[in-house]
């Protein structure tokens, strides 16, 4: 019994495989955008054992060569590499790591830590040469070429022929068994994705320890250097992909994902998707060092998503921050309630008091809530309060609105929220996607109908030669009418608002939007749209802290996304927002919200809904009603 090898010590000979063979037919998930272009893959995500005479013979040959080339002479021990170690460790003045073989590799990886003292040597040693005893060395072998890690989280060499050239393990032509070859020196350095100059670098040092060997002659070995060998990158846009996977998983089920066979046509439109990572990963790191940020972008009208990142520097995180991690969405709620206040009869001229009000917040406790940065404006119409993002009156809203009432109608944009929170859900308690929430500003952008967010038109397997085909989702989320003039008020926000910043903008192109900056700026938030484009930014730490002076969702959101939507938007037509046959246009006295006269100083066209306009003049400047057209002011 060898001991110390756990389960390996005890089974019979003939069973070393610790993971399932590896099945016929098991292929990637190819990735296209709407356009056809190759976006990326998913590979499968199991690991799978390859038996010996699944692996190339040049791959043994070449590993063997650079790794252990008297592997079929020694037992478990090369006392010649094990001198010439020694020597080295002399001159060095330290322990090196050389002279292992490849029983000893298989045992240190399988079994012992890394650490380099002369106990874990000793160690290592006699366990390989027990492990020699136990089993051939063709099995020592194949469990080396399973076990050993190839980088970027492969495993064995199936995982690796997969990550790196999406084959199996007997498809691998000799170019990239050199590549492969050469990994377990270094796996982070020497993997096939690494610094191509260490990569070929690397294979070099194989193809010449093959001639020295004399398994190659000198011309095959300027041959394959010179021929060498292509990797197939897993592609572009990790979280996309990510999401994609999920998407699949539940639609297909996890087996079908991981058979592989499909070839799936995103939503995503590839130029705006290497857009929106340029743009976040350039914003982010003009603010500070440790941040994070997410953007997604949206068709309104169909809800394809055009392009995600949730991660600002473009690279694959255990972290989705555009599709999974939730966070508070603050301000940028706030339309959503407004919509429905509209939906309820009150309207965008009423006028609301801004002075501060206390609620009960269980025994002998109270809650007063409190503008952003306690400023006090007095007594404010609800398009003002919007574009000022004011707190005081959006609680007043809600309270006036219904908890019950807001939570069904923020449900049927797409948002569940939690009804216990009560009112500080006007404030953006309740945690959110950035996915979610920019779904649910398209009925503002589209009428009132919500397009589901929609990462994948349709998908080819190519087992069975059919399409599945995955049509947009669109359903009615609130009223033509509310949705309209709620976008209007939100066009306030970009031009004296707490975005207006963005004012130049929205000189050029219609558009809307919303801020959102959560308690102690830990979160800032940016939601903007025209008619067919809506794009939502999220900036902040992963671990919540504050951002410091100026982190707010108009300070450092928007400017992201105005840098974004500029180029976005430019190859695309100038439209406005429909005005519906059921929304009426006054002029109005803003000071007073109703039928402005000539007498009175400060006139303004505002939108209702019909019914809800005022039929009053406004006394106190003057009693004759100005002429109302019903037309369209700007």
């Amino acid at each position: 019994m060898v001991q110390g090898l756990g389960a390996w010590g005890q089974q019979p000979s003939s069973i070393i495989a610790t993971c399932p063979p590896l099945p016929t037919g098991v292929t990637s998930v190819t990735v296209l955008d709407s356009q056809g272009r190759y976006v990326g893959r998913i590979p499968p995500q199991n690991r799978y054992w390859a038996t010996l005479d699944r692996i190339p013979g040049f791959l043994q040959q070449a590993l063997l060569a650079v790794e252990d080339s008297r592997f079929y002479e020694h037992s478990g021990l090369d006392y010649r590499s094990i001198a010439r170690a020694a020597m080295k460790d002399v001159l060095k003045g330290r322990m090196a790591e050389g002279g292992s073989t490849i029983t000893q590799q298989l045992i240190k990886n399988k079994f012992l830590s890394s650490a380099r003292t002369l106990d874990r040597k000793i160690e290592e040693a006699k366990l390989a040469m027990e492990f020699e005893k136990t089993y051939s060395k063709q099995q020592i072998l194949e469990m080396y070429f399973n076990e050993i890690y190839y980088g970027n989280g492969a495993q064995g060499i199936v995982q690796a022929a997969r990550l790196y050239f999406d084959k199996r393990p007997e498809e691998l032509n000799e170019g990239e068994c050199l590549l492969l070859a050469g990994v377990p020196k270094n796996p982070s350095r020497y993997n096939p994705f690494g610094k191509p100059s260490d990569v070929a670098g690397r294979r070099d040092v194989v193809l010449k320890r093959m001639e020295d060997l004399q398994l190659i002659t000198p011309q095959r070995r300027l041959a394959l250097q010179a021929h060498g060998a292509a990797t197939r990158p897993l592609g572009q846009a990790p979280q996309y992909l990510a999401q994609i996977r999920a998407q699949l998983i539940g639609r297909l089920g996890a087996a079908a994902v991981e058979q592989g066979g499909l070839e799936v046509i995103a939503a995503m439109d590839l130029d705006l998707q290497r857009l929106a990572e340029q743009t976040l990963k350039e914003g982010v790191k003009r603010l500070s060092p440790g941040l994070q940020g997410a953007l997604v972008c949206l068709d309104p009208t169909t809800g394809d998503v055009l392009a995600a990142v949730g991660d600002a520097e473009g690279t694959a995180s255990a972290i989705n921050r555009a599709f999974v991690s939730r966070r508070q969405p603050g301000s940028a709620i706030k339309p959503l309630i407004y919509a429905n206040a509209l939906e309820k009869g009150l309207t965008a001229a009423s006028l609301w008091s801004d002075e501060a009000v206390a609620y009960e917040a269980g025994p002998g406790q109270t809650w007063k809530p409190q503008n952003y940065g306690r400023e006090e404006f007095g007594e404010l119409s609800l398009r003002q309060a919007l574009a000022h993002s004011g707190n005081i009156i959006t609680v007043k809203v809600l309270e006036t609105v219904g908890v019950p009432s807001f939570v069904n109608f923020a449900g049927k944009a797409g948002l569940t929220l939690p009804a216990q929170n009560g009112l500080s859900l006007a404030l953006g308690t309740a945690e959110v996607t950035l996915k979610d929430l920019v779904q649910a500003y398209t009925p503002l952008a589209n009428a009132g109908m919500k397009a589901e967010a929609r990462t994948i038109l349709r998908i080819y397997d190519r087992r069975r030669q059919t399409w599945i085909e995955n049509p947009p989702a669109i359903s009615q989320a609130m009223s033509p009418a509310a949705a309209f003039i709620t976008t209007q008020m939100l066009k306030d926000v970009l031009t004296y608002g707490t975005a207006k910043s963005l004012r130049p903008f929205s000189q050029g192109r219609p558009s809307a939007g919303k801020t959102g900056t959560t308690d102690n700026g830990m979160d800032a938030w940016f939601v903007g749209y025209t008619p067919n484009l809506l794009t939502g930014v999220w900036i902040g730490y992963d671990q919540p802290r504050p951002g410091g002076k100026g982190f707010t969702g108009g300070g450092v959101a928007a400017p992201i996304w105005e840098r974004f939507m500029t180029k976005a938007v430019s190859s695309r037509p100038t439209l406005d927002f429909p005005m519906p046959e059921t929304v009426v246009v006054r002029s109005i006295d803003p000071t007073t919200g109703l039928l402005a006269q000539e007498a009175c100083p400060q006139k303004q066209d505002e939108f209702f809904v019909s019914g809800t306009e005022p039929v009053e003049p406004c006394a106190t400047h003057g009693l004759e009603p100005l002429p109302q057209e019903e037309t369209i002011p700007r």
